[in-house]
């Protein structure tokens, strides 16, 4: 991935020296959500109109598990736990700023995000909103509640911000066997995908519908709004390639990442069998298929889970 020279995102806040300080969860914290310059935004326009059907279904009855989709909260599956709006405090101060390469290729990522979907909203008449991304270490305090870093990468919709620690990214190559800068740059592309959803309101809406859900559909409706994280990211992808960034095998290395964090590889893997009932973040293949589809399109309207089978 040809990242480095190019812009960094004044949008990242590194607390890797203030954070923690309270009681750490494993398994993820209440709320959180777990994964264009220089192209056009091809199918903009589409989403939207998707998005206005689902709030139609919503206020005039049609069944909502065929058409909104939802998640528990992260990039893998079982961190996150129930999506309410919980309050809370920011934890730690600004931190010392590291100059480390690492953080300047989130910073770079994060950068060309915010180009991609300012295209895509601006097309639209809309504005995008930048999320932050704050880095920290072993726990961190968000809007959300608490989170360790257990819970791996997560988006928080109440503060509209991406937490990472970066040792997820160590883990992603030498536990889940997924190496390569761009499998670490899909990780990032998807946690925005959530903070895309988020200003579009299938977050909100899905917070709301999830209290009055069985863990079935609940489930169902994660794996929904997770794949359509999935495909945004390879939307993003899409136009990151046009610009002459990707270089040979990085599109095949997120791919591969998305293969190994799909629940059925990863329930496999931890307990020799899989339980298809409590999968909330799509297959190996799902999550495979979801991201190719708009990496290959460019277009929101093929990121549709919501209406098409998954």
């Amino acid at each position: 991935m040809l990242w480095r020279g190019r812009r960094q995102s004044d949008n990242v806040e590194d607390q890797r020296s203030d954070s923690g300080g309270g009681g750490g969860l494993g398994g993820g914290s209440p709320g959180q959500f777990r994964i264009p310059i220089g192209g056009r935004a091809g199918g903009g326009s589409s989403i939207f109109i998707v998005i206005l059907v689902v709030l139609a279904g919503w206020y005039f009855g049609f069944d909502p598990s065929q058409i909104l989709g939802g998640g528990d909260g992260g990039l893998l599956p079982g961190g996150g736990g129930q999506i309410t709006d919980s309050s809370g405090d920011q934890g730690g101060g600004t931190g010392a700023p590291a100059s480390d390469e690492m953080k300047q290729f989130v910073s770079t990522v994060l950068a060309e995000t915010e180009d991609t979907w300012k295209g895509i909203f601006q097309a639209e008449g809309l504005t995008y909103e930048d999320p932050k991304l704050v880095l920290f270490s072993s726990q961190i305090r968000s809007a959300c509640g608490f989170a360790s870093s257990a819970a791996g990468p997560f988006y928080c919709p109440s503060d509209h911000k991406v937490y990472l620690d970066m040792t997820f990214f160590q883990q992603l190559d030498q536990q889940f066997g997924a190496s390569g800068e761009f499998a670490r740059a899909y990780v990032i592309a998807h946690e925005v995908g959530h903070h895309v959803q988020n200003l579009t309101g299938i977050l909100p809406k899905f917070n709301q519908m999830r209290q009055s859900m069985g863990e079935a559909e609940a489930n169902h409706m994660s794996m929904q709004v997770e794949l359509q994280a999935d495909c945004f990211a390879g939307v993003w992808a899409h136009f990151t390639a046009q610009k002459g960034i990707l270089e040979q095998g990085d599109m095949e290395s997120a791919l591969n990442a998305a293969r190994q964090i799909g629940d059925d590889t990863l329930q496999k893997k931890m307990q020799g069998y899989v339980v298809p009932e409590s999968f909330n973040h799509g297959t190996s293949q799902q999550r495979q298929t979801w991201l190719a589809r708009g990496y290959k399109s460019g277009k929101l309207s093929d990121c549709d889970t919501f209406n098409t089978p998954i």
